[in-house]
């Protein structure tokens, strides 16, 4: 019901409500409890105090019933009391002269027919002045056979006034208490506060801007936390903006070679329908010129389909045999290269993995190798540990190249008029490192490249038996 009374409050203001709540409902708690022990304690002082002046009243009056023991007005306006005998016949005998006469009974009644105990209650005088009444077994009484009550009265005002003073000062206070907690709790909702304000204008500048700038962050409690978490997100959102802005930059300057080759090509095809302007033989250079830049074309678009998938594909490992998957890709390879010679040697190895993106690294690998290879030369395989080392006898890798020969559509000037797209060594570094391992270049020693794949695995099933959870772990994490 509060919040339709503000509206639609802001945090920091219904944080400040709520406190004041609290410290409403504290103070309402406290000052009454407070209150009621206090009026408690009262009574009951004033109850033991009445009943030992009604207790040594009592035996002077017995001693001498007529006279209630000599009493008169005066001196019972001296100790503000109002005092009266209660037979238990019903009659009662009154002081001469009192102002007032208290109204006694069924307690005083009780007490003096039965001669036990005392009475304490709150009651009235015949002016209807609110009283505090007790009644006290009277002595047996000379020359009279009835039974008789001593009943004494004292005004309650002074105690009431003492109460209400109290409650007053115990309610102001309070309310002081409840206006500053609710000041003081949105003083610090609005501190505390700050840095979801400035997470929110950041989240809005985003949204506006499209600048993903951090926010600056200072102390260590959770909302400060929350803006590192949001300040690393806005890191990979950045990176990945900027991968994705640099993919298509790439991709745009991959593509438009073999297209602007293919559109040149089919430009002749179509004129020379027209004029007949070719010579004999150069149509059909041109269309098989045109199906090897359209298998280019086809490969560049998968590799970046590929660089794509593995971006966002979740992985769905499962154990594997590399000896399997490498022999897998040495089949292909030899397709590709008839007059290479593979000297291969394969140690067990197993792990988790995803066996399509492992074969597909491999194979990159090897058709570079079979690239680069001389007629008539030799590839050699090694898969030994947890190490797969792939070298050929090519002319190798120049030293400025080695550092970025796994970037995305990079190629070595050695490299630039051979078929290929810059993005299976790329898609080789991507899939290595989703799998937990890491891939280098180096130089064979008979002079041509050498590729390094380390892999975490096995060499025997029972251990990767035990280690298959933390493997699965690590591909899903990397993936991540």
């Amino acid at each position: 019901m509060i919040w339709k009374w503000l509206g639609a409050p802001s945090l920091g203001r219904r944080i400040s409500v709520l406190t004041a709540l609290a410290v409403a409902c504290t103070v309402l708690i406290t000052g009454l409890g407070g209150w009621l022990v206090t009026r408690v304690s009262l009574y009951q002082q004033l109850d033991d105090e009445l009943i030992e002046v009604a207790t040594v009243t009592s035996e002077s009056v017995a001693a001498d019933i007529s006279t209630l023991g000599g009493l008169d007005a005066e001196a019972l306006r001296t100790v503000n009391v109002s005092l009266l005998v209660l037979r238990s016949d019903g009659a009662v005998m009154r002081v001469p002269g009192a102002p007032t006469s208290l109204v006694w009974g069924p307690e005083e009644m009780a007490i003096a027919r039965l001669q036990q105990g005392s009475s304490a209650r709150e009651g009235r005088a015949d002016n209807g002045s609110s009283y505090r009444i007790v009644a006290v077994p009277m002595p047996e009484v000379v020359d009279d056979d009835g039974d008789y009550a001593l009943v004494i009265g004292r005004p309650l005002q002074p105690y009431t006034s003492i109460l209400s003073s109290l409650a007053l000062v115990m309610g102001s206070f309070g309310v002081l208490a409840i206006v500053g907690s609710a000041f003081i709790g949105y003083a610090v909702a609005r501190s505390s506060l700050q840095p979801l304000r400035e997470l929110s204008a950041a989240v809005s500048r985003v949204t506006v801007t499209d600048h993903l700038d951090p926010i600056e962050v200072h102390g260590d409690d959770e909302l400060s936390q929350l803006t590192r978490s949001f300040n690393t997100m806005l890191s990979s959102l950045s990176l990945s903006r900027e991968r994705q802005r640099r993919l298509i930059a790439d991709a745009g300057h991959e593509l438009r070679t073999p297209l602007t080759s293919l559109r040149t090509n089919i430009e002749l095809l179509v004129a020379d329908d027209r004029t007949g302007m070719l010579p004999e033989g150069a149509r059909a250079d041109i269309l098989r010129d045109v199906a090897a830049q359209l298998s280019e074309f086809t490969t560049l678009v998968g590799d970046l389909v590929q660089l794509a998938r593995e971006d966002r594909v979740d992985p769905s490992p499962e154990p594997i045999d590399l000896r399997e998957v490498t022999r897998n890709a040495i089949e292909r390879a030899r397709r590709r290269g008839p007059g290479l010679t593979f000297d291969v040697e394969l140690n067990p190895l197993y792990l988790v993995g995803e066996p399509d993106t492992l074969e597909r690294a491999i194979t990159n690998l090897l058709d570079n190798a079979v690239k680069f290879s001389p007629p008539g030369g030799t590839i050699h395989v090694l898969l030994e540990g947890d190490r797969l080392r792939i070298s050929d006898q090519g002319p190798g890798i120049a030293d400025e190249d080695l550092p970025h020969i796994f970037d995305r559509f990079y190629r070595a000037d050695s490299s630039r008029n051979t078929p290929g797209t810059g993005l299976g060594l790329s898609i080789v570094a991507t899939t290595v490192a989703r799998h937990g391992g890491w891939v280098r270049a180096g130089r064979s020693a008979e002079g041509g490249a050498e590729f390094t794949v380390q892999l975490p695995g096995s060499t025997t099933l029972a251990e990767l038996d035990e280690d298959a959870d933390e493997q699965t772990q690590i591909l899903t994490r990397v993936s991540d």
